[in-house]
């Protein structure tokens, strides 16, 4: 099957090529993927990190299935489904278990659905374990990105007061946010954050959360160093958390389709075309250009 590549030395430490086709375990259903979501973390990781060369990479695909899962569970044949894992979406098929694919409603464009898995399962977990957000003020950094968008319109169905924070703030308002900044200047007292940014910004969010808050560091998009001054982190309680969401997506995912497939949550696509411009779309994606998600079409 064709694929997208972990290429190192190459401008998006990646190539399309040819990789081996996907041999799908029982629980697990093979996919026709149609469209692929990038995400800043994987498309960072491919070109810096040292990953395997000629791995495939890539967290998020939707399509449909080819051959559903042996034992029986899953969707039938033919299903659209939307889809996550840890590697193998950047290819024509995948092979993917039950647990983390959701089926995609007839209302729901499947382009759009492939956006989901990381950025809005990242939203929605991390709001989660945040606790209760009515009446807090909630911080969400980074917010012009996808999983930014997404936590903004999460924090405010639950009833918070959210800021957020972007340097294209464009949309946001009209996504639910009370307030949109480009910095932390001004800014007042906080219960949480969901920072995607890190650096200093992460230290200035950290000064501002009031005792019993937390910060969520779920992304790191600045690349800076985060300093924070002696003694800074003691005092009243309060809790810097590291992030990851986890797995077993497939529950979210449907909720998240549903909310989709009745008008309730509203995702952008910034950039969208052929897999053939993968080293376009991974230097937008990286220069950070898209606003929301980038869309790659396996043509």
């Amino acid at each position: 099957m064709r694929a997208l590549l972990v290429t190192p030395g190459t401008t998006s430490g990646l190539k399309l090529g040819e990789a081996d086709d996907p041999v799908p375990a029982a629980n697990e259903a093979l996919v026709d993927v149609e469209h692929v979501s990038l995400n800043f973390g994987e498309v960072f990781n491919a070109r810096e990190s040292g990953a395997e060369p000629g791995a495939v990479h890539g967290w998020d695909a939707s399509g449909v299935v080819a051959r559903a899962a042996a034992d029986g569970s899953g969707p039938a044949v033919g299903s659209r489904v939307v889809t996550f894992g840890y590697s193998g979406a950047w290819a024509q098929r995948r092979a993917v278990p039950v647990a983390e694919l959701a089926v995609v409603p007839d209302e729901v464009d499947l382009a759009v659905s492939s956006t989901l898995p990381v950025a809005g399962v990242t939203a929605l977990r991390a709001l989660r374990r945040s606790g209760p957000l009515l009446g807090r003020t909630v911080l969400v950094t980074g917010a012009s990105g996808g999983v930014g968008r997404i936590a903004v319109q999460l924090a405010a169905r639950a009833g918070a007061r959210v800021i957020a924070q972007a340097r294209r703030g464009g949309g946001l308002a009209e996504l639910g946010a009370h307030e949109v900044v480009p910095d932390l200047d001004g800014v007042g007292e906080l219960d949480v954050v969901l920072d995607n940014v890190g650096g200093p910004q992460l230290v200035r969010a950290w000064e501002l959360v009031r005792p019993g808050g937390v910060v969520q560091s779920i992304g790191w998009t600045s690349g800076e160093p985060a300093v924070f001054q002696p003694y800074a982190t003691v005092g009243p309680a309060k809790s810097l958390t590291s992030f990851q969401p986890g797995t077993e997506f497939g529950a979210d995912l449907d909720y998240l389709l549903g909310l989709l497939a009745r008008g309730e949550l509203a995702v952008e696509v910034g950039w969208r075309g052929s897999w053939q411009r993968y080293e376009e779309a991974a230097e937008a994606l990286l220069g950070r250009k898209v606003t929301g998600k980038a869309v790659l079409d396996v043509d």
